[in-house]
């Protein structure tokens, strides 16, 4: 089955091999890690815990899960090799809530739980545990061997949800889980230091990740400052590394360096590279993670790649053909094929037969003017940069060269000028919502 086309149940996870994109075995599923919501809303899955070889268990997001397919689950092949520790806001489903005793919302009666149900939000990469499978009569072991069984939705149960009093954190993670990161983003800026931090350690990783990436320069260094080293190498894994390599390089160079070396190798790589490149050239201001594809890949293989949801839109408009290799830096670059030009062709096509030649690539000094001239004569959102060999290092999207060319405190001054989010700041400051309750 391909995620999100049916349900999971979780006991159905507990020792699943999990692979890489090429057949590779990583290790095994041992749990599943979710964060629980005040209200009987369902809880979020934040990922899993996979046992590796070594025996060390480590956290895998369901964002890098892609498809669970005859008793196998297989991953984007990107693995945080850091040792998995729970923290305070989540729970372990199959180490805490099995077994747990619930009761019936309708009816007030005791049932046990012996599953759950993970099921993922259509369109999106969100998972969420919807459906709770119960024994009635859940006392001693041979009452619940003889006792009724059934399928219910979370809300119908109570006792595996947080209280709403005393659940500070849960109910700061409640108020802001709707808003954009770039809405978040605004809130946290109109913070108080001590209550911003409070926000940053609540939320997971990957939030927190595309919250940094929308705030100034200041309160970026502050919030990272504020977070034990290796959850701050975590989150600069999982930011973008053009914006990860931004973010260190307002660091002290023994801060940066540190950082560096507590990241994964392969996430580091990248960042590394960008911060060789002057800030204000096409190097400086490139995304190492544009959508490359070989010459033999076809049409269809192209628009599933353009498809993905978490790609902005600027990098979703053309994809770039190279020879293998094909992570950054490259093969030999050989042209672009455009998302228009991709819905025309039939989608068994090669995108080898209809890359377009005719937009030179740009070297990596390219210096900003230069830039903003290119993209604005051929009318596009992104153009290639490639090194003296003629690889593929990256892409600079039109957006990041707005942020290049805008004031520096345009953030400060978009927060002042358009700050709408008036429910959730309220809801802090009467003391509702907040991380200490």
């Amino acid at each position: 089955m391909v995620l999100g086309a049916q349900r999971v149940f979780v006991s159905h996870l507990s020792g699943v091999a999990v692979f890489d994109p090429v057949g590779d075995q990583v290790g095994r599923v041992r749990d599943v890690v979710a964060m629980l919501r005040v209200g009987g809303r369902p809880p979020r899955v934040l990922g899993l815990v996979v046992e590796v070889v070594s025996r060390r268990r480590i956290f895998l997001p369901m964002t890098r899960v892609t498809g669970v397919a005859s008793g196998q689950v297989i991953t984007t092949g990107v693995v945080n090799m850091r040792r998995f520790e729970q923290r305070p806001t989540e729970t372990l489903v199959l180490g805490e809530l099995l077994d747990r005793q619930v009761t019936l919302v309708e009816t007030g009666e005791k049932v046990t739980v012996l599953d759950v149900g993970l099921t993922q939000v259509p369109g999106r990469r969100d998972w969420l545990i919807d459906k709770v499978f119960v024994r009635r009569g859940g006392g001693g072991l041979r009452r619940r061997r003889s006792g009724e069984t059934l399928t219910v939705e979370w809300s119908a149960v109570t006792g595996l949800s947080l209280e709403e009093e005393g659940q500070g954190a849960a109910n700061l993670l409640a108020t802001f889980e709707q808003l954009r990161p770039a809405d978040l983003a605004n809130v946290l800026h109109h913070l108080s230091p001590k209550r911003r931090a409070e926000v940053a350690a609540a939320l997971d990783d990957d939030r927190l990740a595309d919250v940094l990436e929308e705030l100034p320069d200041d309160d970026q260094v502050e919030i990272l400052g504020k977070l034990k080293e290796e959850r701050a190498a975590d989150v600069l894994e999982a930011m973008d590394p053009d914006d990860a390599a931004d973010l260190l390089s307002e660091l002290p160079e023994g801060d940066m360096n540190r950082l560096l070396e507590l990241m994964e190798p392969q996430d580091a790589a990248p960042v590394r590279r960008l911060l060789t490149y002057e800030e204000h050239t096409a190097g400086g201001m490139m995304t190492t993670e544009p959508i490359v594809l070989r010459p033999d890949a076809t049409v269809a293989d192209a628009l599933a790649r353009v498809r993905v949801q978490d790609l902005s839109a600027p990098l979703a408009a053309q994809v770039y053909v190279c020879r293998p290799p094909e992570e950054t830096p490259t093969g030999k670059y050989l042209g672009l094929v455009h998302f228009q030009r991709l819905l025309r062709e039939p989608p068994g096509t090669l995108v080898g037969s209809v890359v377009d030649t005719d937009l030179r690539p740009l070297p990596p000094d390219t210096p900003l003017p230069t830039l903003t001239s290119y993209l604005a004569a051929y009318n596009i959102v992104s153009v290639p940069v490639v090194d003296e060999s003629g690889s593929l290092l990256g892409a600079v999207t039109v957006d990041d060269v707005l942020d290049h060319l805008l004031p520096d405190d345009w953030r400060e001054a978009a927060a002042r000028e358009t700050f709408t989010v008036h429910e959730p700041m309220e809801s802090l400051r009467d003391g509702r919502g907040t991380a200490d309750g």
